[in-house]
């Protein structure tokens, strides 16, 4: 039985805000953004050739203060790629960094190892991490 994690509700403040970060900063596709009066509304957004979304609104979502998710991870072909892109939509993003060591020799010694880390604007915590073989 194959057991696939699809969403992962993301709490902000801000709907509109936490929007646009994730759609025009990160090109983040807009899946649906759908309100059910004025009270409830729901955005799902999905990072390009993942199979998992964040859902991001107000009133049918869980409550969770804002900023309060840490750990998120997206993976990446190319770290460096990844961080020149980061920087250009006006992310700030850690620079480069190796943390630990490659338990396998790689081409790349920033393969598996390679991260950087940013925040939304309510300061939920991403990482970004280089996985080559996954591109």
């Amino acid at each position: 039985m194959n057991w696939t994690l699809e969403v992962v509700v993301v709490p902000v403040s801000d709907v509109d805000r936490a929007k646009a970060f994730y759609a025009d900063r990160l090109g983040f596709a807009v899946d649906h953004d759908t309100a059910f009066g004025d009270d409830v509304r729901i955005v799902q957004l999905t990072p390009p050739g993942s199979g998992c979304s964040i859902v991001i609104g107000k009133g049918a979502v869980p409550q969770m203060p804002p900023g309060s998710l840490r750990g998120l991870q997206l993976v990446v072909p190319d770290i460096r790629k990844a961080h020149a892109l980061l920087v250009e939509r006006g992310v700030e993003v850690t620079d480069v960094q190796a943390i630990g060591e490659n338990p396998h020799p790689a081409a790349d010694p920033l393969d598996n190892v390679g991260f950087v880390f940013f925040d939304d604007p309510d300061g939920n915590g991403w990482a970004v991490q280089q996985i080559s073989s996954r591109g």
